[in-house]
């Protein structure tokens, strides 16, 4: 069995107080070696972007952008949208014939959801580490995504 884990996000900007507890959590999972393939997505913003115009959200443009977890050389992929399932991810599952992709990271109603939820309808056997996820915003929403989560890809893919 191929497994992946993709680590969503973990990334300067998105460490606060509702989230920096996550970070030796993962590292526990990196360092496990349970997951034969491993990778990291980051999201890149830009001054043009519809986050920065409609949301007046302008972090990850500097050095805020850059990974909290050491990647070890695993791969990074780069995304300018809130899911991880863009063709260079695409490409990396056939390519690595993964089977089973567990998702962890920030932010749980945001980008692991979006992502879960894509991963989902595209059919690909996909599972969230709940408690390898976190939100900036804190626990509550953290626990109503999973509950979203839980509703929209099945229980047992909360893990």
């Amino acid at each position: 069995m191929n497994t992946l884990l993709l680590i969503i996000d973990m990334q300067k900007a998105f460490i606060n107080e509702n989230t920096k507890h996550i970070i030796p959590k993962i590292e526990e999972l990196i360092s496990n070696k349970t997951y034969k393939n491993i990778v990291f997505t980051r999201f890149i913003n830009t001054p043009e972007s519809i986050y920065v115009k409609d949301l007046k959200y302008n972090g990850c443009i500097g050095n805020d952008k850059e990974l909290v977890i050491d990647n070890y050389n695993y791969k990074v992929i780069d995304k300018k949208i809130y899911t991880a399932l863009n063709t260079d991810l695409k490409n990396y599952i056939i390519e690595n014939n993964i089977d089973k992709i567990y998702l962890c990271g920030i932010d749980t109603e945001c980008c692991i959801l979006k992502t879960a939820f894509d991963l989902f309808e595209s059919e690909y056997d996909v599972y969230v580490l709940k408690n390898y996820c976190a939100s900036m915003y804190g626990n509550e929403r953290h626990s109503n995504a999973l509950k979203i989560l839980e509703r929209n890809i099945g229980k047992n893919r909360i893990i």
